[in-house]
Protein backbone atom coordinates (compact mmCIF):
# COMPACT_ATOMS: atom_id res chain seq x y z
CA UNK A 1 0.00 0.00 0.00
CA UNK A 2 3.11 2.19 -0.17
CA UNK A 3 2.03 3.66 -3.53
CA UNK A 4 -1.24 4.91 -1.95
CA UNK A 5 0.81 7.45 0.03
CA UNK A 6 1.47 9.21 -3.28
CA UNK A 7 -2.05 8.94 -4.76
CA UNK A 8 -4.85 11.48 -4.39
CA UNK A 9 -8.42 10.56 -5.32
CA UNK A 10 -10.42 13.57 -6.50
CA UNK A 11 -14.15 14.01 -7.08
CA UNK A 12 -15.69 16.28 -9.76
CA UNK A 13 -12.91 16.03 -12.35
CA UNK A 14 -14.75 15.87 -15.66
CA UNK A 15 -12.53 17.31 -18.38
CA UNK A 16 -9.00 17.97 -19.57
CA UNK A 17 -9.19 21.48 -18.13
CA UNK A 18 -9.77 19.91 -14.69
CA UNK A 19 -6.53 17.98 -15.13
CA UNK A 20 -4.65 21.22 -15.85
CA UNK A 21 -6.20 22.93 -12.81
CA UNK A 22 -5.28 20.02 -10.51
CA UNK A 23 -1.69 20.02 -11.80
CA UNK A 24 -1.45 23.75 -11.11
CA UNK A 25 -2.97 23.45 -7.62
CA UNK A 26 -0.45 20.74 -6.72
CA UNK A 27 2.47 22.76 -8.10
CA UNK A 28 1.28 25.86 -6.21
CA UNK A 29 1.29 23.76 -3.03
CA UNK A 30 4.89 22.69 -3.78
CA UNK A 31 4.05 19.09 -4.75
CA UNK A 32 5.41 17.39 -7.87
CA UNK A 33 2.58 15.91 -9.96
CA UNK A 34 3.82 12.78 -11.73
CA UNK A 35 0.51 11.81 -13.33
CA UNK A 36 -2.92 13.43 -13.27
CA UNK A 37 -5.96 11.73 -14.80
CA UNK A 38 -9.68 12.18 -14.37
CA UNK A 39 -10.29 11.28 -10.72
CA UNK A 40 -6.69 10.73 -9.59
CA UNK A 41 -3.36 12.43 -9.16
CA UNK A 42 -0.01 10.89 -8.28
CA UNK A 43 2.66 13.05 -6.68
CA UNK A 44 6.33 12.39 -6.12
CA UNK A 45 6.16 13.23 -2.44
CA UNK A 46 4.82 10.88 0.21
CA UNK A 47 1.70 12.57 1.57
CA UNK A 48 1.07 12.99 5.28
CA UNK A 49 -2.40 13.54 6.75
CA UNK A 50 -1.50 17.25 7.11
CA UNK A 51 -0.54 17.39 3.41
CA UNK A 52 -3.87 15.81 2.49
CA UNK A 53 -5.75 18.38 4.55
CA UNK A 54 -3.92 21.25 2.80
CA UNK A 55 -4.71 19.66 -0.57
CA UNK A 56 -8.35 19.12 0.46
CA UNK A 57 -8.82 22.81 1.26
CA UNK A 58 -7.15 23.93 -1.97
CA UNK A 59 -9.26 21.54 -4.06
CA UNK A 60 -12.50 22.71 -2.43
CA UNK A 61 -11.80 26.30 -3.52
CA UNK A 62 -12.14 25.08 -7.12
CA UNK A 63 -15.14 22.80 -6.61
CA UNK A 64 -13.19 19.55 -6.29
CA UNK A 65 -13.28 17.14 -3.36
CA UNK A 66 -10.70 14.81 -1.90
CA UNK A 67 -12.12 11.29 -1.60
CA UNK A 68 -11.05 9.27 1.42
CA UNK A 69 -13.71 6.55 1.42
CA UNK A 70 -12.85 3.47 -0.66
CA UNK A 71 -16.42 3.01 -1.85
CA UNK A 72 -16.59 6.65 -2.97
CA UNK A 73 -13.29 6.17 -4.83
CA UNK A 74 -14.79 3.26 -6.76
CA UNK A 75 -17.92 5.29 -7.57
CA UNK A 76 -15.78 8.17 -8.82
CA UNK A 77 -13.69 5.74 -10.88
CA UNK A 78 -16.89 4.45 -12.51
CA UNK A 79 -18.09 8.02 -13.20
CA UNK A 80 -14.80 9.21 -14.66
CA UNK A 81 -14.43 6.05 -16.75
CA UNK A 82 -17.87 6.60 -18.28
CA UNK A 83 -17.18 10.30 -18.87
CA UNK A 84 -13.87 9.41 -20.51
CA UNK A 85 -15.58 6.81 -22.70
CA UNK A 86 -18.48 8.99 -23.83
CA UNK A 87 -16.87 12.42 -24.09
CA UNK A 88 -13.18 11.94 -24.84
CA UNK A 89 -12.53 8.68 -26.63
CA UNK A 90 -12.65 9.15 -30.40
CA UNK A 91 -15.05 6.29 -30.84
CA UNK A 92 -16.95 4.52 -28.10
CA UNK A 93 -15.32 1.31 -27.03
CA UNK A 94 -16.32 -1.80 -28.92
CA UNK A 95 -16.48 -3.55 -25.54
CA UNK A 96 -19.78 -3.82 -23.74
CA UNK A 97 -20.10 -1.25 -20.96
CA UNK A 98 -19.83 -4.00 -18.34
CA UNK A 99 -16.55 -5.28 -19.82
CA UNK A 100 -15.18 -1.74 -20.22
CA UNK A 101 -15.85 -0.91 -16.55
CA UNK A 102 -14.55 -4.26 -15.35
CA UNK A 103 -11.31 -3.55 -17.24
CA UNK A 104 -11.04 0.07 -16.03
CA UNK A 105 -12.03 -0.45 -12.40
CA UNK A 106 -10.62 -3.95 -11.79
CA UNK A 107 -13.78 -5.21 -10.09
CA UNK A 108 -16.54 -7.57 -11.16
CA UNK A 109 -19.32 -5.66 -12.91
CA UNK A 110 -22.07 -7.00 -10.63
CA UNK A 111 -20.21 -5.51 -7.62
CA UNK A 112 -19.72 -2.19 -9.43
CA UNK A 113 -23.36 -2.07 -10.52
CA UNK A 114 -24.72 -2.83 -7.06
CA UNK A 115 -22.42 -0.32 -5.36
CA UNK A 116 -23.16 2.44 -7.90
CA UNK A 117 -26.91 1.98 -7.59
CA UNK A 118 -26.74 1.82 -3.80
CA UNK A 119 -24.62 4.99 -3.53
CA UNK A 120 -26.26 7.06 -6.31
CA UNK A 121 -29.84 5.87 -6.50
CA UNK A 122 -29.58 5.19 -10.25
CA UNK A 123 -28.07 2.36 -12.23
CA UNK A 124 -24.78 2.54 -14.09
CA UNK A 125 -26.73 2.09 -17.32
CA UNK A 126 -28.95 5.12 -16.61
CA UNK A 127 -25.88 7.19 -15.76
CA UNK A 128 -24.23 6.04 -19.00
CA UNK A 129 -27.33 6.99 -21.00
CA UNK A 130 -27.44 10.40 -19.27
CA UNK A 131 -23.82 11.01 -20.27
CA UNK A 132 -24.54 9.94 -23.85
CA UNK A 133 -27.51 12.33 -23.98
CA UNK A 134 -25.28 15.18 -22.76
CA UNK A 135 -22.80 14.29 -25.50
CA UNK A 136 -25.62 14.30 -28.06
CA UNK A 137 -26.69 17.76 -26.81
CA UNK A 138 -23.12 18.99 -27.21
CA UNK A 139 -22.83 17.64 -30.75
CA UNK A 140 -26.24 19.09 -31.68
CA UNK A 141 -25.27 22.44 -30.19
CA UNK A 142 -22.15 22.70 -32.35
CA UNK A 143 -24.14 21.58 -35.40
CA UNK A 144 -21.18 19.93 -37.17
CA UNK A 145 -22.69 16.44 -37.52
CA UNK A 146 -26.07 15.21 -38.71
CA UNK A 147 -28.20 13.19 -36.31
CA UNK A 148 -27.32 10.12 -38.35
CA UNK A 149 -23.58 10.85 -37.95
CA UNK A 150 -24.06 11.41 -34.21
CA UNK A 151 -25.89 8.06 -33.92
CA UNK A 152 -22.99 6.38 -35.72
CA UNK A 153 -20.34 8.17 -33.63
CA UNK A 154 -22.01 7.16 -30.36
CA UNK A 155 -22.64 3.62 -31.63
CA UNK A 156 -26.42 3.67 -31.60
CA UNK A 157 -27.99 0.92 -33.68
CA UNK A 158 -30.14 3.52 -35.47
CA UNK A 159 -31.24 7.16 -35.49
CA UNK A 160 -34.59 5.96 -34.11
CA UNK A 161 -32.84 4.36 -31.10
CA UNK A 162 -30.88 7.56 -30.43
CA UNK A 163 -34.04 9.67 -30.79
CA UNK A 164 -36.06 7.44 -28.46
CA UNK A 165 -33.36 7.50 -25.78
CA UNK A 166 -32.92 11.26 -26.17
CA UNK A 167 -36.68 11.86 -25.88
CA UNK A 168 -36.93 9.59 -22.81
CA UNK A 169 -34.29 11.64 -21.00
CA UNK A 170 -35.06 15.18 -22.22
CA UNK A 171 -38.74 15.04 -23.16
CA UNK A 172 -38.03 16.26 -26.69
CA UNK A 173 -36.60 14.95 -29.94
CA UNK A 174 -33.06 15.82 -31.05
CA UNK A 175 -34.58 18.00 -33.80
CA UNK A 176 -36.68 19.94 -31.29
CA UNK A 177 -33.63 20.39 -29.06
CA UNK A 178 -31.60 21.65 -32.01
CA UNK A 179 -34.23 24.31 -32.81
CA UNK A 180 -34.27 25.66 -29.24
CA UNK A 181 -32.60 28.99 -28.71
CA UNK A 182 -31.60 28.11 -25.16
CA UNK A 183 -29.87 24.75 -24.95
CA UNK A 184 -30.36 22.91 -21.66
CA UNK A 185 -26.94 21.36 -21.26
CA UNK A 186 -25.76 20.20 -17.85
CA UNK A 187 -22.22 20.41 -16.47
CA UNK A 188 -20.79 16.87 -16.54
CA UNK A 189 -20.27 16.77 -12.80
CA UNK A 190 -24.00 17.46 -12.32
CA UNK A 191 -25.25 14.69 -14.66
Amino acid sequence: MEEQKHVIFIKNMVCNRCILVIKQILKDLQFTPLQVDLGTAVVKEELTSDDREVIRKALEEYGFELIDDKRQRIIEQIRTSIIQLVHYEGNLSKLKLSEYLKEKCHYDYSFLSKLFTEMNGISIEKYYIAQKVERIKELLFYDELSISEIADKLQYSSVAHLSTQFRNVTGMSPSEFKRLKEHGREPLDKV
